[in-house]
């Protein structure tokens, strides 16, 4: 069950048991990092909690917190279904690349197909921040591009943080 709450024609909140979320205990990871999640394709919130139980599964990452989620429009390829999105504060000891291919496995599992950019998607797992880097190679931009013009991020994240 989720609360629903509406900002404006295109944005819409939801918070629920594990949407937002917070972990009491401190970490012995090394590492902290701020994940963006999205999806529009299906069942969006249940597939965010049935990610929210594989990750507390995991003995290399562990959930410090997660954010409302956050309903709205798709930017770029307009032509789909509207967005459900998330922050998740992870820590782990695995490296930026380690971790890139971890994310890419998550989202494969969870049924992730890539057509083309900015395409409708069973799940979307993007690194916003991985401690306090910046890495610009072909395959990982850290922090994420344009992260602070998207309310994608911006909106979840301020929540996330207050």
């Amino acid at each position: 069950m989720y609360l629903k709450r509406t900002l404006n024609d295109e944005l819409i909140t939801f918070k629920g048991l594990r949407f937002p979320y917070k972990k009491n205990s401190k970490s012995s990871l090394r590492y902290r990092v701020t994940v963006g999640i999205g999806g529009n394709i299906g069942d969006v919130k249940r597939r965010f909690e049935h990610l929210f139980f594989d990750i507390k599964k995991q003995s290399r990452v562990e959930l410090i917190k997660t954010s409302l989620i956050l309903k709205n429009p798709p930017f770029g390829y307009k032509n789909q279904d509207d967005f459900f999105n998330s922050i998740m504060i992870l820590k782990t000891s695995m490296t930026p690349k380690v971790f890139l291919n971890y994310l890419l496995r998550l989202e494969k599992k969870f049924g992730r197909k890539r057509s083309f950019a900015n395409a409708p998607r069973t799940l979307d797992l993007d690194i916003i921040f991985f401690d306090n880097r910046v890495i610009a190679t072909e395959k990982l931009t850290i922090p994420h591009p344009s992260w602070q013009l998207r309310e994608s991020v911006v909106i979840p994240l301020s929540e996330i943080q207050s």
